[in-house]
């Protein structure tokens, strides 16, 4: 178990590292509780950790309500929300959840190839 431990921080240290625009990575169990978290050095956390740990129960919920909708509609990929503060990412592994948060001034196309990277480095879990 403690292996496992290690793997999904340097993971969430992969993904925080991908780019200096990056602020936060969390990899999150199906019921929303945080399995590992890391905040980019040098950045400042703009919810508290109550709210951090609202936010990932709340992503979890909708996991479960967009699988509504799979059959007809295929799989989520991912989901992006432009903040005016951030931009949240959410990537569906097999058994957990991949939530990042960036920068918002960063290109689309540059998400899309962290997006991309985030889903080769979190393929195991």
């Amino acid at each position: 178990m403690a292996g496992k431990q290690v793997d999904l921080l340097k993971m969430v240290e992969k993904i925080v590292n991908l780019d200096s625009k990056m602020r936060f990575a969390a990899i999150i169990d199906p019921k929303g509780n945080i399995r590992e978290a890391i905040m980019r050095a040098g950045k400042t956390n703009l919810k508290s950790q109550r709210e951090e740990e609202h936010f990932c129960k709340q992503v979890a919920k909708r996991r479960t309500m967009r699988k509504e909708f799979d059959k007809s509609l295929g799989k989520v990929r991912y989901v992006h929300v432009e903040r005016e503060k951030v931009s949240q990412m959410v990537v569906y592994s097999k058994r957990n959840i991949v939530y990042f948060t960036m920068e918002p001034e960063m290109s689309i196309t540059k998400k899309l190839a962290i997006i991309t990277k985030v889903k080769k480095i979190t393929s195991a879990i």
